[in-house]
């Protein structure tokens, strides 16, 4: 991460941001000799190095003039997230105290509203295909608890999701992607899909996966399904050749039962329609 990036983590505005990195450069100075430095607005200056010295990031030092001393990178690291520590303790004691009153009022509202929605109204809920599918896809990874299931063409998107993946092998979840079969891509595709399977068999050796000799219907990754219907979650969507990928939305399911079946149709053409080894 660079500087910048680390003010960000900070949360400094662009004056405060100037400042600090300018003081650790001069050392002890004054509020007029720093605006000089920076071209920050003298009538600006000392609100943001008293904003400063309130984070405990610069100290004050008494005097005529008051002089202003940056406190070392190391401790301006610490009293970040000292500050972040204090913050989340008193939103979470906000939170607590709120809690009775909050419920009290809203969760009969919720109840009665939930007891009148239909049951395919539970079926599914949607998302933008892209940074919302892919954010909803880690979560199934990081939650899965025994196995996790993909059918993808070429699994382009492994990027995005590499290290919930790698979190999900640790734990023990088995994990198996049935690709589509190489023959069946583009050539675009099929170099794609090439590439991640080498990558795989040396990032992931973990991972199972075959090549479905039939078209997939619909692509996704179904985590934890139960042939009783009682658990099981699923992001999918079906192929769409003529609407554009940023104009796709994908659907997730927590019905049991759905994802039992997503799970049914996974194994039978892992089983009897798929092949296990990379086509040459």
């Amino acid at each position: 991460m660079d500087d910048a990036g680390v003010f960000d983590l900070l949360d400094l505005g662009e004056y405060e941001r100037t400042a600090l990195a300018e003081l650790l450069t001069l050392g002890r100075t004054t509020a007029p000799n720093l605006a000089e430095a920076t071209g920050i607005p003298k009538a600006r200056i000392y609100g943001v190095l008293e904003a400063l010295a309130d984070r405990g990031f610069v100290k004050v030092i008494p005097g005529r003039p008051k002089e202003y001393q940056p406190r070392s990178p190391e401790a301006i690291l610490d009293r970040a997230a000292e500050n972040r520590r204090q913050a989340y303790e008193s939103f979470s004691a906000d939170l607590d105290a709120a809690r009775e009153s909050f419920l009290a009022e809203f969760g009969p509202r919720f109840t009665a509203a939930s007891e009148d929605i239909r049951p395919a109204e539970e079926l599914f809920y949607v998302v933008d295909v892209g940074e919302a599918s892919e954010s909803e896809t880690r979560r199934l990874y990081h939650e899965a608890d025994e196995r996790v299931n993909v059918l993808t063409k070429s699994f382009e998107y492994l990027d995005s999701v590499a290290p919930a993946l790698a979190d999900a092998l640790d734990r023990g979840v088995e994990v198996n992607v049935l690709f589509l079969h190489p023959d069946l891509l583009s050539a675009t595709n099929r170099g794609i899909q090439t590439e991640i399977v080498e990558r795989i068999d040396e990032e992931f050796p973990g991972v199972g996966y075959r090549f479905s000799e039939e078209k997939l219907p619909w692509r996704g990754t179904l985590v934890d399904p139960s042939m009783e219907y009682e658990t099981g979650r699923a992001i999918l969507l079906v192929e769409e050749k003529d609407v554009p990928l940023s104009m796709r939305q994908a659907a997730i399911t927590e019905n049991g039962s759905f994802v039992a079946g997503l799970k049914r149709y996974f194994d039978l053409v892992w089983e009897h329609d798929s092949v296990a080894t990379y086509p040459e």
